[in-house]
């Protein structure tokens, strides 16, 4: 199938796509001023703030600034990627999937992930017989009863139970059709090593089915009932084809709509942490199946919620794993906290002894990620000696230039200065001398630099991307006043992306964005698009923001040249002082006409 027959399907089924009709199958809108109102779906509200734009075809919720295209509210509500929103879309407007001749290879590799899955939901449904309906599995019943784990949970998360036998589960998959070699690279059997044949990796455990986000099965973790020096407490099946730890969080697929709803996401360590806390009630949780937290993880928690609390366990380990995994969440544009359980226990203990409403009051009293990794850092370096204070100091610095607000930023210097026992004017001066040696101060002339306006330039910048979304052909007449790159990174994003449209003879338009851009372009443009307003008031806020833009552009311009002419004078060269004199005067003037 050629990459243009896709795009004429998607455009197809796009066309053909009323977002106000997929919308009000999900929630009632209400019209109000020229748009269509509801109490957003992803995330607790009294009062509408979710809108409907149908001549755009656009939603945008002004509460959790969640946006997007038809497609787009499809896949968030539905819990499905993109591309299958797209087909269920099709499937209901009777649109066949266009289909192209696969390769021999493609063809055999589709067939054995096909085998893997059936196994593997062969698999589930046999270790939960097992369970619920053997005599073998009632030390099972008893183990999860004892945990607080209800019939509805066992049932919701198909628990299982793996008897304790050397080919239990083989024979039954064999006797459905499969190989041992099928049941060796589902991760479910174990080649023996002193004879032919092979033998079930699980037994005599509790069985707990890790499925990916659209709910298939791709692998499986078993918690032994007697604890055995010579066996490990929980066991996973292996990486397959199916199933990569890094990029999977258990859980997701029954979660995901709590984690919405809440716009909060709790990451625990091991799936039956995360168990405990949705058989409490406490839905929006996951686990990071007692693997390294990764970037893949970061990047999925963020599209589902823009708050995230790790609650890994209280003991070193578990304090070391959350240490380890909080710069994985750099850059994703979340906010970050860390529970801490007491006693050292982790959230399964906690809840058995002390019940879900002490967990929930636990929930209240999060810890800021940077007042966690502070505290973390002041136990484990000597803060006796000057060196040690230092070097805490070296390792807070680059959290702290993250903070935007200088108010709380002085906060956190008050903090360490009684924390450490250093004066804060020494604080104060060594923070100084940090942000000397940043990239964000590159030379002499730009570090007393006022901060550019980040708030008004984002706004302006919206504005002008607004018009130049319907209008690319005034791309010239604004770059003849302003270069893309004083816009902020993600309108320097959109823009080049209406430039390349523009270049191409394409009209820039909400689906291909999705697929071309940054979640936090597409963010970004669906927010500016879902504003509406008069056509006049659009062109006069163009006109205004052009203007806004220009003078900010030189007033930063005409700092850098004072800054610059100060430094002639210093050093004795007239002649360049001049020089930047004439062109203060230049610019000065511009402003002066803007």
């Amino acid at each position: 199938m050629e990459n243009t027959e896709m795009e004429e399907f998607i455009n197809a089924v796009q066309e053909r796509s009323d977002i106000y009709e997929v919308v009000s199958r999900y929630v009632p809108l209400t019209l109000k001023s020229g748009r269509f109102w509801a109490c957003c779906p992803f995330h607790e509200e009294k009062t509408p703030s979710f809108t409907v734009t149908p001549d755009k075809g656009v939603f945008y919720c002004f509460g959790c600034h969640t946006g997007g295209n038809v497609f787009k509210f499809i896949s968030l509500i539905e819990h499905i990627t993109y591309f299958e929103a797209v087909k269920l879309q099709a499937e209901r407007l009777g649109i066949n999937l266009p289909s192209r001749k696969k390769t021999s290879d493609e063809i055999k590799f589709e067939q054995e992930k096909d085998a893997l899955l059936k196994i593997t939901t062969l698999t589930r449904d046999f270790y939960h017989n097992c369970l619920v309906k053997t005599a073998e599995g009632e030390q099972g019943r008893k183990y999860l009863a004892a945990r607080g784990i209800s019939e509805k949970v066992i049932k919701e998360f198909k628990l299982g139970f793996a008897p304790d036998s050397w080919d239990a589960l083989t024979k039954k998959i064999i006797s459905r059709g499969f190989s041992e070699s099928q049941l060796v690279s589902a991760g479910l059997a174990v080649e023996r090593k002193n004879s032919s044949g092979v033998f079930d990796r699980l037994r005599g455990r509790v069985i707990i089915p890790i499925s990916d986000i659209s709910g298939k099965v791709v692998a499986f973790g078993g918690r032994i009932l007697i604890d055995e020096k010579d066996q490990p407490k929980y066991l996973n099946t292996p990486e397959t084809e199916i199933f990569s730890k890094g990029k999977l969080l258990f859980g997701l697929d029954k979660s995901n709509r709590a984690i919405i709803s809440a716009n909060t996401a709790i990451i625990v360590e091991g799936y039956m942490d995360a168990i405990s806390l949705y058989s409490a009630g406490i839905e929006n949780v996951v686990a990071s199946l007692g693997t390294a937290f990764t970037e893949d993880h970061a990047k999925i928690l963020s599209r589902y919620a823009r708050r995230i609390i790790f609650c890994y366990d209280s003991d070193e380990a578990g304090q070391r794993a959350t240490v380890r995994a909080l710069p994985m969440m750099k850059n994703t544009g979340v906010e970050v906290f860390i529970l801490i359980v007491p006693d050292g226990k982790d959230p399964d203990e906690f809840i058995q002894k002390h019940g879900k409403d002490a967990f929930k009051k636990l929930l209240e009293n999060v810890t800021p990620f940077i007042d966690y990794l502070f505290n973390y850092k002041f136990k484990q370096t000597d803060c006796s000696t000057l060196r040690g204070k230092m070097q805490v100091l070296r390792e807070m610095f680059p959290l702290c230039a993250e903070i935007k607000n200088n108010v709380i930023q002085r906060e956190y210097f008050k903090k360490f200065s009684t924390a450490l026992l250093l004066d804060e004017d020494l604080i104060l001066e060594e923070w100084k001398k940090f942000s000397a040696r940043s990239p964000n101060s590159k030379n002499e002339n730009q570090k007393n630099l006022p901060p550019l306006k980040i708030s008004l330039i984002q706004q302006s910048g919206g504005s002008i991307i607004k018009t130049l979304w319907n209008e690319p052909e005034l791309l010239n007449y604004v770059n003849s006043f302003i270069s893309s790159k004083n816009f902020i990174t993600v309108h320097q994003e959109i823009i080049n992306y209406i430039e390349k449209c523009y270049s191409e003879g394409k009209t820039p338009d909400i689906f291909n964005a999705n697929s071309e851009l940054t979640p936090e372009a597409n963010w970004e443009i669906s927010r500016i698009l879902g504003k509406d307003e008069p056509y006049d008031s659009q062109m006069s806020a163009f006109q205004d923001s052009i203007k806004i833009m220009r003078r900010l552009i030189l007033e930063r311009r005409y700092q850098q040249i004072n800054n610059a002419a100060e430094n002639f004078f210093k050093v004795g060269d007239i002649k360049s002082w001049k020089e930047q004199l004439q062109a203060l005067q230049e610019i000065q003037k511009e402003i002066t006409e803007l």
